[in-house]
């Protein structure tokens, strides 16, 4: 009983630290641009899970095969992604940030569907792909003048189809056992050394205020290398179905904490759209055997639906 409780408490902790994210990127936003939150949420990142890998006497790898799909797994995994949520953000709610980070297992079913891997197809799945996008319009409203479709918005979408992309290169190219918290501590450092490269691209100098700097550090800090502690020990030792919960969660956690701190209006068209959007993803994952997405990929929990942002 207390294990079930231990177990519950641990996905509710970690629903909120990945929901609240979108949050920290909406105050982030406020004295950083969007390359320089992604630079300093990847650093901390990187040094966060860099410490526990430590901790746990799990070292870097070594050679330049891991190194050199690192790079790939970064970019895809966190370098862009972020950055994405970052732009997206600037422009749309927090909370319709978290439902689009939820349909990155659309975006994964797509992909597997247009490449032809996808082998365990049924109608329900079919079903949940087809409501998924359609759940999408519906928060967009693109036949409104005043709704959400932006290039906001097709930015956060960049940002779930990037984590599919990711999960998809990630399952097939890194190694799952050994050390998870080093080899997801080296995919961080090399996110970080990634958009440090698009630093003079990036018009926009930093304006340090307070506010910002506090969100970043949780969000680098907490929202980016402990969730993925997290989420490594509950894929552990409750297996990938409990971690998958997490998924559910975490747009329902943006929403709430943007309507309740940053006053983003709950309206019908969004909270109907995310219904049909996590049903959707319950649908797409009607399968017999659930299996487990990469672990190291800290920053989302719909890819972890996987997760995630």
């Amino acid at each position: 009983m207390n294990g079930g409780r231990g177990a519950s408490a641990r996905i509710v902790v970690l629903a909120l630290l990945w929901g609240s994210g979108f949050l920290w990127i909406k105050l982030a936003l406020t004295g950083l641009s969007p390359v320089h939150l992604t630079l300093v949420r990847c650093a901390l990142g990187a040094l966060t899970l860099l410490g526990l890998a430590v901790a746990a006497r799990q070292r870097l790898p070594r050679d330049r095969r891991t190194w050199a799909r690192l790079v790939v797994a970064a970019f895809f995994c966190n370098a862009l992604p972020f950055a994405l949520f970052a732009v997206g953000e600037r422009t749309v709610d927090s909370g319709v940030a978290g439902v689009m980070n939820a349909t990155t297992p659309l975006w994964s079913l797509l992909i597997g569907v247009a490449l032809g891997t996808e082998r365990r197809l049924n109608p329900a799945r079919l079903l949940g792909l087809a409501l998924g996008f359609a759940g999408i319009v519906v928060i967009f409203a693109p036949w409104q003048q005043a709704g959400l479709l932006s290039t906001g918005a097709l930015a956060l979408l960049g940002a779930g189809l990037s984590y599919a992309v990711a999960f998809a290169y990630m399952a097939r190219k890194l190694p799952s056992d050994g050390a998870p918290l080093a080899l997801s501590a080296g995919q961080l450092m090399t996110a970080t050394a990634l958009t440090a490269l698009a630093l003079p691209v990036s018009s926009a100098a930093p304006h340090l205020t307070f506010t910002a700097v506090v969100a970043v550090t949780i969000l680098g800090v907490f929202g980016t290398g402990i969730t993925f502690y997290l989420n490594y020990r509950i894929l552990t030792d409750e297996g990938p179905t409990a971690a998958a919960t997490v998924g559910y969660l975490l747009p329902v956690v943006s929403v709430g904490l943007g309507a309740l701190f940053l006053g983003e209006p709950l309206t019908p068209r969004v909270v109907g759209g995310m219904a049909v959007v996590l049903l959707a993803v319950g649908l797409t994952r009607w399968v017999p055997q659930v299996p487990q997405v990469p672990a190291n990929c800290p920053a989302s929990s719909a890819g972890g639906l996987a997760t995630p942002k």
